[in-house]
Parts: C-alpha cells; sequence; structure tokens
C-alpha cells in the first residue's frame, strides 16, 4: 500500500469526457418525446452515471495522489520509483507503493512473471516471500533497486502495477462508493484512504475508518447527507493518520479533499486548486 515517499514537514511523505459520449449518442438516436421536452433530463441521467472509475476522473485521481505521494501530477513518471523511507515496510515502489513488507509488491511482482515469466524481477521472489512482513532486505540488495528501475522501462511491468493498483485499491474504493451512494469526490475518498491505509483488520484501515464514520452519521445510501457523512469519513481519517508518524501530516485531507468538500464539488469537476504539505496545485 501507499506510504508517504516525499517529504516531511517536514516528515517525509506520497481526462476528457469518454464514457458520455456513449450514452449521450444513444439517447440522441433513440429520443422520446419526454427526452425531446426536457434534453437537461438526458444529461442528468448522464452526469450521474459518471464515476471515478471513468477515464477522466480516474486521471484526476492519479494526478491527485501523486501530488501528496510525490509533489508531483506526473503520476506516470512514478513507476520507476524505489526506496526504503525508513517505516518499517522495506521498499516503497512504484505508482501505488507498493511494499515488500506488506505483501502487495509479492503480489505485483508474482503476477509480473505470470504475464512475462522470466523477468529481471522474478528471481527476487524466493526474497520477497521471504521478507513479507518485515523490513528486511535479506536477498534483495545490492540490485534489486536496479532491477526495479530496468523493469519500469518494460511495458508490461508498467501495465502489471496498474493492474495490481486496479485490483487491490482503486477497484475496490470505487465499489464501495458506489454502492454508498457517493459521488465521484466521495469515491476518492475512498481510494486515497485505502491506498494509505490498505483495508486489513486493524484500527486504521479503510475498513474499520468507514464504521468509524458510520457510527457519526449515514451515507445516501440509506437516507443520509453526502456531505455530513464524508465529513464524518474524513474525521475518521485524520484520526487514523494520527496514529502514525510517517502518516501524521493530514494536509492531503485539511487542504485538498476538504477544500473540494467545502465547495460543494461532489463531481470532482476542474478546475482543482488545492496544497499538500505547503505544495499548491492546479488541474484546469
Amino acid at each position: 500500500m501507499f506510504t508517504p515517499h516525499r517529504k516531511t514537514p517536514a516528515i517525509a511523505v506520497v481526462l476528457g469526457c469518454a464514457l458520455l459520449a456513449a450514452p449521450v449518442t444513444a439517447h440522441a438516436t433513440a429520443p422520446t418525446a419526454h427526452a425531446a421536452e426536457s434534453p437537461t433530463a438526458a444529461s442528468a441521467v448522464v452526469a450521474a452515471a459518471v464515476g471515478l472509475d471513468d477515464p477522466a476522473k480516474k486521471e484526476l485521481a492519479m494526478k491527485i495522489v501523486s501530488s501528496a505521494e510525490n509533489s508531483s501530477l506526473d503520476w506516470k513518471a512514478q513507476y520507476k520509483y524505489i526506496e526504503d523511507i525508513d517505516d518499517g515496510r522495506g521498499y516503497t515502489a512504484g505508482i501505488i507503493g507498493f511494499c515488500s513488507g506488506t505483501g502487495d509488491m509479492l503480489d505485483l511482482v508474482d503476477y509480473y512473471t505470470e504475464i512475462k515469466p522470466g523477468n529481471v524481477l522474478a528471481k527476487y521472489l524466493p526474497a520477497l516471500r521471504e521478507v513479507d512482513g518485515t523490513d528486511s532486505h535479506q536477498g534483495l540488495d545490492p540490485n534489486f533497486t536496479k532491477d526495479w528501475a530496468k523493469a519500469a522501462q518494460d511495458s508490461a511491468f508498467r501495465k502489471a502495477q496498474d493492474h495490481e493498483r486496479d485490483r487491490v485499491y482503486f477497484n475496490p474504493a470505487v465499489k464501495q462508493g458506489k454502492a454508498d451512494g457517493l459521488d465521484v469526490l466521495g469515491q476518492f475518498i475512498y481510494y486515497d484512504a485505502i491506498v494509505m491505509h490498505g483495508d486489513g483488520t486493524d484500527s486504521t484501515s479503510f475498513r474499520n475508518t468507514r464504521k468509524r464514520a458510520l457510527s457519526k452519521a449515514k451515507p445516501p445510501s440509506q437516507g443520509g447527507d453526502q456531505t455530513a457523512y464524508l465529513n464524518a469519513f474524513l474525521d475518521a481519517r485524520v484520526w487514523a493518520m494520527k496514529q502514525e508518524e510517517a502518516h501524521s501530516d493530514t494536509s492531503r485531507v485539511d487542504t485538498a479533499q476538504r477544500v473540494f468538500l467545502r465547495k460543494g464539488n461532489l463531481n470532482l469537476d476542474t478546475p482543482l486548486d488545492w496544497k499538500v504539505y505547503g505544495d499548491s496545485f492546479h488541474i484546469g
């Protein structure tokens, strides 16, 4: 899972509307009399269907997370990233902060080897199994970081990172967000939380952060107010972040996600302006 790898607060820490076109065309080719009289109704239905998994919104999500994790909107430059940030999770690497000590790096390299046997990282699988759950580099040093950067030049490895990001983090977050009746911003808030904290059984995990929020407010799927629920979730998220020194700077919530929420930007529409760790970002 993601762990901060940018700077300490000094805490060291981490598209167009393609999907709209098809529904709009569908409405245009088979209009009803009611639709012809109320063109905005069809637009409202289409807009409501857009989620964080829309390519445009997903690209925004990748950029916003990268602003916190890498002080950059260029998330695609992070495929090659790897270092030990001394957080007890071993090496942190790639676009989602896969960690040698938390199992997701092992899963990634295992999947990469399934789709491309004999790759440059395949020889590290035994070592990754041994160090899982620890911060050890045993069997990885001295060449693992160099080989990771070499693998990042391979399109198959980049696709493998995308696959595991989606399977473990992005898709579950979006699915739960939609089930809770949340719009794009809420789905993003879920995604950022699961990326940082994972979805395990510990008290700071995504599922337990959500449970803490549910004890304070109801999501739209249960008849609650979306803004009130998201504020409750972010309160729970801030508590979770403060349980670990490496995550204790909460500006990715305070001066980013809450900024969007206060503006009522539940669809995460551009332009977007926010700050993380004092750095300002803009997407027009």
